[in-house]
């Protein structure tokens, strides 16, 4: 093109970046292409490079080809809610001074506030320690094994803790023949999953033991089980999230449940209490999604070449991920704290950084990940307007491999939620996933102060587009 014909004839342009000068030029009568490009956000010489390698073409269809898989399994997963049964029957090696916790793997020397409370109650809770600082003392002693959830096949929000004679749902994933599982979800107040642990949690925790878990177990049986993919789907265009808020998720299952927890339950005031509880407690179907998460996401695991995130939890100390690829593998970095509103007379000086294993709820499409389902849950939880909560939905978009096609939002045309967070997009776009969450006092035994949003840091995901990178010899 001469010089008279660059400034006289028509232009065919090529625009990288910024889209507003696509806009112009194209007001201007110009021939716009436009390249939705941006520089990586990291600038790690060692993950850059891990990056550029994944990104050659070759190496790319490899890993989406893979993705596709992991993409298949979860939208193909089947979620049934089957049974309540004592952890220790089903969770191998769950036994004896056995306390199993939320996030990656943690000491008692580095475990935070809230975390020790816990681990004191349950000690309490299982006739381990007759006293709480019996049970410090016990807890510091290195008699009492400390292990994952997610080793387990097990998920627990908050401090999560499971230990042998707590009760636990069992969520199997008929497709592939799987089980995960989660302990139930206590109620609000003073709870052991924010640290409590005085007598009134533990005499919870024994009535969940002997009435409410022996109940449900029996009632799911004598049914056969509940559908919870479809009890999702509806959630959804109902309003839940399924992690800061689960009431119509929780309203559906007490509907299905009531009428085999009567069949089965000859005491009227136990099943009244029984299903009291239930119904008064909105995060109740809060626990049946993290198993859920669990039973999904569990067959995306061990996948060669796959990019996709298989867990994210946090146990208030550190913020760990596992990836497909690299199956048990844990890529960890310091939690962060959550931002959101907090109870009168609690403020940020008070809070723990973030904690529990609800993260896999993010991890297949829901919490922050569908806030566009729930608007009202945005100004609960400090995220901004509720006319805003679409903006997350669609920043989840961007660094996640497809949709979900049976969990869908109708503020958002139907569209399905973001599924499957690819490490590679996270890295590259420098948008962390954006996770619901409760907030925690620092302090042992006091319970939960408010509720918020937190990212997940960087850094793990950093990690773990490295260790693909080296996975695929790729960048040798």
């Amino acid at each position: 093109m001469s010089a008279d014909s660059l400034l006289t004839g028509k232009l065919n342009v090529i625009n990288i970046g910024l889209p507003a000068f696509a806009d112009d030029l194209k007001h201007n009568g110009a021939n716009v292409t436009h390249l939705d490009w941006q520089p990586p956000k990291t600038q790690d010489p060692a993950v850059l490079k891990a990056l550029d390698a994944l990104e050659a073409p070759e190496v790319a269809q490899r890993i989406d080809d893979a993705n596709e898989l992991a993409i298949e399994r979860m939208n193909g997963a089947q979620p049934f809610l089957i049974d309540v049964v004592r952890a220790g029957d089903v969770i191998g090696e769950l036994g004896e001074h056995v306390v199993l916790h939320a996030g990656p793997p943690i000491d008692w020397d580095d475990m935070c506030g809230p975390m020790r409370g816990a681990v004191a109650g349950a000690l309490v809770y299982e006739g381990w320690a007759d006293s709480l600082e019996a049970a410090m003392e016990l807890a510091g002693s290195g008699a009492i094994r400390f292990a994952p959830n997610h080793h387990f096949d097990a998920v627990g929000p908050m401090t999560g803790m499971t230990t042998q004679s707590m009760p636990v749902m069992v969520v199997e994933n008929r497709a592939y023949g799987n089980r995960a599982y989660c302990a139930i979800n206590e109620g609000l107040g003073k709870v052991m999953r924010f640290g409590g642990n005085d007598e009134s949690v533990i005499a919870r925790l024994k009535w969940l033991e002997t009435v409410l878990g022996p109940m449900m177990g029996k009632a799911l049986r004598a049914c056969g089980g509940i559908d919870l993919q479809n009890i999702i789907a509806r959630g959804l265009t109902m309003g839940d999230e399924m992690h800061q808020r689960n009431v119509a998720c929780t309203s559906l299952t007490l509907r299905e449940l009531a009428p085999a927890m009567a069949s089965v339950t000859s005491d009227a005031d136990l099943l009244s209490e029984a299903l009291a509880f239930m119904g008064g407690n909105d995060q109740f179907f809060l626990n049946i999604a993290m198993a859920t998460g669990k039973a999904i996401m569990d067959p995306v695991r061990g996948i060669e070449n796959c990019s996709v995130v298989s867990a994210m939890c946090r146990n208030g100390t550190n913020f760990g991920i596992r990836l497909s690829a690299t199956d048990t593998d844990w890529y960890s970095a310091p939690v962060e704290m959550p931002s959101g509103l907090y109870f009168p007379g609690f403020s940020e000086a008070d809070a723990n950084p973030d904690m529990g294993d609800s993260t896999i709820v993010e991890t297949i499409g829901l919490g922050g990940f569908a806030m566009a389902a729930a608007p009202a849950v945005a100004g609960f939880v400090g995220a901004g307007k509720a006319s805003e909560a679409s903006e997350y939905t669609k920043r989840m978009w961007e660094i996640t491999s497809s949709r979900n096609l049976k969990w869908t939002i109708p503020a958002l045309d139907f569209a399905g939620v973001p599924t499957g967070i690819d490490v590679r997009k996270v890295v590259a776009s420098g948008l962390p996933p954006t996770i619901n969450t409760g907030i925690a006092h620092r302090e042992p035994g006091i319970g939960q102060v408010g509720a918020g949003v937190v990212n997940a840091p960087m850094s793990c995901f950093e990690q773990a587009v490295v260790a693909l990178a080296d996975a695929m010899e790729v960048t040798r």
